[in-house]
């Protein structure tokens, strides 16, 4: 749903923003610009989310539950959505059927490890277009002020990215929806979390082809193992952080607002301490 709802709807600045994988909060979270669609098996319902969604109803929030009868209604679940995604292109006037902006990450990462390739290292990353930083390492002193800038700049309707470049793990999955939920709270918009490079190929599209309502927490973790490649002068560490800041590039580009921050060798920990950072700057 996810890949299928932003890949297809996400461009020319217009699009439909899916949330997965938030945990539900209270109606007092969230504005008006939501949503909520609960899909079950018959006689599965979570014992959590049924009060939850009870109370965003009754808040007056939109509330669209779907319930399957058995595990086989699921492929008859995916036609419902990939009918109601082409609708839904047709009321915005645009063509779901094409995806313009995956292949530009894809074409900037290309040339970064030709340039590592030649030079044996990548270039550093450009300041923004008023020659501010967007890269902090997490212990950087000038972090705190950052971050508050960049999100003092969320409005209503907006939505912010966590785009996680890191080794995926139980201690960081926690630490990044904490960090995601202390961001929706404070800041009551919508949130997206994802793996990169995993999410270039589900929000990514909406990214960079969507309206410019997006805030971009790009976070990378170092590569303390790294292998190399075969037949490749780059390892996996340095396809990865060219995929990181190749993205980086396409959000400027396209004028996102994005900050970069280097989480180190523990991600876990990394994420710790830049949620305490939020905690004093939000």
């Amino acid at each position: 749903m996810e890949q299928l709802v932003a890949e297809s709807t996400g461009k020319e600045g217009t699009g439909v923003l899916p949330v997965d994988l938030e945990p539900l909060g209270e109606p007092e979270v969230y504005g008006d610009d939501r949503v909520f669609v609960a899909v079950r098996l018959k006689g599965q319902a979570d014992p959590a989310a049924t009060p939850a969604l009870s109370r965003l109803r009754d808040a007056g929030h939109p509330v669209l539950e779907h319930e399957l009868v058995d595990e086989y209604e699921l492929g008859g679940e995916f036609l419902r959505w990939e009918i109601a995604t082409a609708i839904a292109g047709h009321v915005l006037g645009i063509d779901v059927f094409d995806q313009p902006n995956v292949q530009e990450s894809k074409d900037i990462t290309k040339r970064l490890l030709e340039e590592y390739t030649e030079t044996g290292e990548l270039p550093a990353t450009a300041p923004s277009a008023d020659g501010g930083r967007l890269v902090f390492p997490v212990a950087d002193e000038e972090l705190p002020a950052a971050l508050a800038a960049f999100f003092a700049r969320a409005a209503a309707g907006d939505y912010v990215a966590v785009q996680a470049y890191v080794t995926p793990g139980d201690a960081v999955w926690e630490g990044l929806q904490a960090l995601r939920l202390r961001l929706r709270d404070d800041l009551r918009v919508a949130t997206t979390l994802g793996y990169g490079p995993r999410f270039l190929h589900s929000t990514g599209q909406m990214h960079k082809g969507g309206p410019n309502t997006g805030l971009f927490l790009q976070l990378l973790g170092h590569d303390p193992e790294d292998l190399a490649i075969p037949g490749r002068t780059y390892s996996f560490g340095v396809l990865k952080r060219a995929q990181a800041r190749g993205d980086l590039t396409a959000l400027r580009a396209h004028d996102r607002r994005a900050v970069r921050v280097c989480l180190g060798d523990d991600a876990a920990a990394g994420l710790a301490v830049l949620t305490g950072l939020l905690d004093r700057v939000l």
